[in-house]
């Protein structure tokens, strides 16, 4: 015990995307710009969410959570791996590695509870619209945000804790951009089989499980409106559209991942980059795009903010330090 304790690995190697010198400054800009449009699409919507009273409802509210946690997923593991192309040497501290794991759990468990917690609300909004204003409280909105995130904290502890006790005393090379437990975990000086499958079936039990659930949710839905004919029916089809879309996005490379084990390194990380990357800027693009009342409120906010003149006055301001 004292020799492993001696031997223990102090920080592991990220083998990124690829090991290909020219593709590092071609993936930096690309990613670097994926990111910002990540971080400005989602802050907008939380920004527009907050500001318009118009969309100060339970599923608006839910959806400017749903932005902070895309936030961020996409945040937890991408500013390193931008970083690290631009070096040759990509390090990562033990500490720091375990910290990427559970912010990853953590995050990505928040948010499949929370897209429950969102067809939960479409459910009543559309199977009961004469309660729902009732039902769907601001209490209760708020008591399912904390759940959310309450199931993903008790997820990442649980997966967690099979892996920080684990002796890692030989092989530090983990073939991702970020530490992806499942990878880590191989890197054990132990035989890890067991403690593989529980890992596999904790994240497993959880995907699916919020995966039935919003098959359930979205069946009885789907039912409820082909039965009626009404103009907010077709209102309530297309944001049906966009909720069924984006939790098809998050979760389809979630359950292949976890569920399916004989996929290669190559395709998790191109569907670790999907779900850590390409979900978060693609939630808002769904839901905007697809929905009138945020699209006009966000004309309201260009209009508030971006008025003829106040913006070059702003610039004057800050540039050129104008005595008011």
């Amino acid at each position: 015990m004292n020799e492993t304790n001696h031997s223990r690995v102090s920080e592991f190697i990220l083998l990124g995307l690829s090991d290909t010198p020219e593709l590092q400054p071609l993936f930096f800009v690309v990613f670097s710009l994926l990111y910002i449009a990540i971080l400005m699409g989602n802050f907008l919507i939380i920004l527009t969410v907050t500001s318009e009273p118009s969309l100060h409802s339970p599923m608006y509210f839910l959806l400017a959570n749903l932005s902070f946690i895309d936030v961020c997923v996409a945040s937890f593991a991408t500013p390193k791996m931008i970083s690290d192309f631009l070096v040759e040497q990509r390090t990562i501290s033990f500490e720091a590695c375990l910290a990427q794991i559970f912010f990853v759990h953590l995050f990505t468990g928040s948010e499949m509870v929370l897209l429950v917690s969102m067809a939960y609300d479409r459910y009543v909004a559309i199977c009961k619209p004469l309660h729902y204003m009732t039902i769907m409280s601001r209490r209760v909105c708020i008591i399912l945000v904390i759940i959310s995130w309450c199931v993903g904290f008790i997820h990442t502890t649980s997966q967690l804790a099979f892996t920080v006790n684990l002796p890692f005393c030989g092989p530090n090379k983990v073939d991702s951009f970020f530490c992806d437990l499942p990878l880590v975990t191989k890197l054990a000086c132990i035989d890890t089989y067991v403690v593989s499958l529980l890992i596999v079936a904790d994240s497993g039990f959880l995907s699916m499980s919020s995966f039935l659930l919003l098959v359930i949710s979205y069946t009885v839905i789907l039912i409820t409106v082909r039965n009626r004919s009404s103009a907010s029916m077709t209102k309530a089809r297309s944001t049906l559209t966009a909720h069924i879309t984006v939790v098809t996005l998050f979760f389809g490379p979630c359950i292949f991942i976890y569920m399916w084990p004989f996929s290669s390194y190559s395709i998790d990380k191109v569907l670790a980059v999907f779900y850590t990357i390409f979900t978060p800027i693609l939630n808002p693009v769904i839901y905007t795009l697809r929905n009138k009342e945020v699209k006009a409120a966000m004309s309201k906010l260009k209009s508030r903010y971006l008025k003829s003149g106040q913006v070059s006055s702003v610039i004057r301001n800050v540039l050129f330090l104008e005595p008011k």
